[in-house]
């Protein structure tokens, strides 16, 4: 069947691999429909790494999958052949002390489809999942944008992961997807003013046209100045949702004293810091977000009941055999691109 994969440093191909099959009694065989191209994707794409999860060439990646079940092990009772369903990239064991404590995201034997050494992603016709991992859609017609629940998942844990976003005031730094996706989980909420930023003024137009909101792009205002100007006793929460060094030293002077710094994005560099005198001094708190934890059925959720709408954050579909391109695009932020969505 076919698969694409990273082949290098910047480089991906469309390969021939072997079709996978059912091995256990919970195995669920799924036909992938649908893979958006996610942040963390391209850094293996850019540098070959996150952190110490180095890839070895070729490996395939994608992680927000949709697809229809093709066919069930024996004891699988929760889907059936022909469902409509979002894949959950997580494999936990349910069993260590963190499964027990209801921590799946930090299981100590997790397995995530696309990191290297655990499971190869979903950009390939088919892969094989535990049916725990496999949630059915109530609307078959809700498949093409339902990949937009994995990356909403995160956000919906982000919100979680804070204290109470109702009336409160609240930033966001950066409005790429995953920001954009916290935003829309926020209005959802009927939560109050909330201020964006990015460098890429595209991404401050979209989050405009989604919701009522406050922007600006670092690349030409000083975003401190503007929104402390608006908000002078500062915010209770700020969402980091790009990766920045300078988006952390922006969050810890947009916080008023007792706020909490959520921190969503993932850094491309080994380490980052905290200037201790604006931390120790608003006796701040950090939440750092381990992708998310029982939240991809709420944020199915949302998108099946109507209160989000993922369709202004797809700004790209392409079929399988252009995922190359697709990368290109998503690494050199060209063409306006948001979420690049692969369909097969």
């Amino acid at each position: 069947m076919k698969a694409v994969a990273l082949t290098g440093i910047r480089k991906s191909a469309v390969v021939e691999v072997p079709e996978p099959r059912i091995e256990r009694p919970d195995d669920v065989l799924v036909g992938i429909r649908h893979v958006g191209i996610c942040g963390s994707d391209v850094h293996y794409f850019t540098t070959g790494r996150i952190g110490t999860q180095v890839a070895t060439f070729p490996w395939i990646v994608g992680h927000e999958a949709v697809g229809v079940v093709e066919a069930v092990g024996p004891a699988v009772t929760r889907v059936k052949k022909g469902d409509p369903v979002a894949v959950e990239p997580a494999v936990s064991c349910n069993h260590c002390d963190q499964c027990q404590a209801g921590r799946q995201n930090t299981c100590r034997h997790i397995k995530f489809i696309s990191v290297p050494t655990q499971l190869p992603g979903a950009l390939q016709e088919r892969i094989v999942m535990p049916q725990e991992n496999c949630f059915v859609l109530k609307d078959a017609a809700a498949l093409p944008d339902a990949a937009i629940g994995e990356p909403l998942s995160i956000a919906v844990y982000s919100i979680r992961r804070g204290p109470s976003p109702e009336g409160k005031t609240i930033a966001i730094l950066g409005a790429g997807p995953i920001g954009l996706c916290t935003l829309l989980a926020l209005k959802a909420g009927r939560p109050g003013p909330v201020y964006i930023t990015d460098k890429i003024d595209g991404r401050l137009e979209a989050a405009s046209h989604l919701a009522e909101v406050t922007t600006a792009n670092p690349r030409t205002t000083d975003v401190v100045g503007a929104f402390l100007a608006a908000e002078p006793l500062g915010f209770d929460i700020v969402y980091e949702c790009c990766g920045r060094q300078e988006a952390l030293d922006q969050s810890l002077l947009l916080l008023k004293p007792g706020g909490t710094l959520v921190i969503v994005g993932i850094p491309e560099v080994d380490r980052i810091s905290f200037d201790p005198s604006p931390f120790r001094q608003k006796d701040l708190t950090i939440a750092y977000v381990r992708r998310q934890n029982h939240c991809l059925q709420p944020a199915l959720d949302l998108l099946e009941s109507g209160q989000v709408d993922p369709k202004p954050l797809i700004t790209h579909r392409l079929p399988l055999d252009q995922t190359p391109e697709a990368f290109d695009m998503v690494a050199d932020y060209s063409d306006g691109v948001i979420k690049a969505m692969i369909d097969f």
